[in-house]
């Protein structure tokens, strides 16, 4: 990082607006503070230089209504503006699978990350905001990992950000995937209830396994095709955990066609080069206000023209 692009903040203090309520901290801080790799927020956030109340609180804290947030000083580097090309706008407008007042549903492309980061100067939500100027409360509902395509919520008004964010916690949305796995899936393995316990290597980056120190877990299948050295999977988490889907099949034995971080043989296998896990379907029910979506996203030709190749 150059000396000359880096700013420095002092001790700032100040209390949580309304439109704020409900949010998690750490989602909060990387909107909040622009130019600080998300990395770096996980840090203040771990060793308590990020205090509510005067209080230390874990990066999953939400805010609530008068809550005192005291931030520490912070180094951050000055960005400019992101500005997404005029292909990645278009692309963005016609991956739009779901619209209304209060939601944007996208069929997310494989290779894009939902939000700028280390590395990442813009992201999905960066390029929306673009897109959106006249929607400035645009937030992400939830996350898909980079390499996952398929639907991704993205809330227009904090109201509806706090309403999802409830439905998820309680599962009330139903998310269906397809995932190809390695090997002749056990019909007889329906569901897998494992905790993950998530973790850094030493060269820092994060990984999730399966352990009882983490939180619980729970992910059911369904084989929905059976090839010769793969399977094809119909998937539904229960829980939304940091790479549940990937773990969990790999602790099965059974590791995603494509996946760098938890199949070794990513590479070898099916000439696919990307990760096969699409998010195929979201269904949200909001009783009270008698809301009710379901949405749908066709397989990307790539993972398409994978089965086809299986088939024959």
């Amino acid at each position: 990082m150059n000396p000359s692009t880096l700013k420095h903040s002092a001790v700032t203090t100040f209390t949580i607006p309304q439109e704020k309520v409900g949010q998690r901290i750490d989602n909060f801080l990387h909107t909040h503070l622009k130019g600080v790799p998300r990395s770096h927020i996980y840090r203040i956030l771990r060793t308590g230089q990020v205090r509510i109340n005067k209080g230390r609180i874990k990066p999953t804290y939400r805010l609530a209504m008068g809550d005192l947030l005291r931030l520490p000083p912070i180094q951050y580097q000055s960005t400019h503006p992101y500005t997404p090309s005029a292909n990645r706008l278009k692309e963005l407008e016609h991956a739009i699978l779901y619209e209304d007042a209060l939601l944007l549903i996208i069929n997310k492309p494989s290779g894009l990350a939902v939000h700028g980061g280390t590395g990442i100067h813009g992201g999905l939500i960066e390029a929306l905001r673009v897109l959106y100027p006249n929607a400035p409360h645009l937030e992400l509902v939830h996350r898909l990992d980079r390499d996952t395509s398929g639907c991704l919520m993205i809330a227009k008004k904090h109201s509806m950000l706090r309403r999802l964010h409830e439905l998820l916690r309680c599962g009330g949305i139903h998310k269906q995937y397809l995932a190809l796995v390695q090997g002749r899936w056990n019909p007889h393995i329906s569901k897998v209830d494992a905790p993950l316990y998530k973790t850094h290597l030493q060269s820092g980056e994060r990984i999730v396994r399966v352990s009882t120190q983490g939180k619980s877990a729970t992910t059911h299948f369904n084989i929905e095709q059976q090839f010769l050295t793969t399977t094809l999977l119909r998937v539904r988490p229960l829980t939304g955990r940091t790479h549940q889907i990937r773990v969990h099949t790999a602790h099965q034995g059974h590791p995603i066609i494509g996946d760098r971080k938890y199949n070794h043989d990513a590479f070898n296998q099916e000439g696919q080069q990307r990760l096969f896990l699409h998010a195929e379907k979201l269904e949200i029910h909001i009783p009270d206000i008698k809301y009710h979506v379901t949405v749908q996203a066709p397989l990307p030709p790539s993972l398409q023209h994978v089965l086809t190749q299986l088939d024959q």
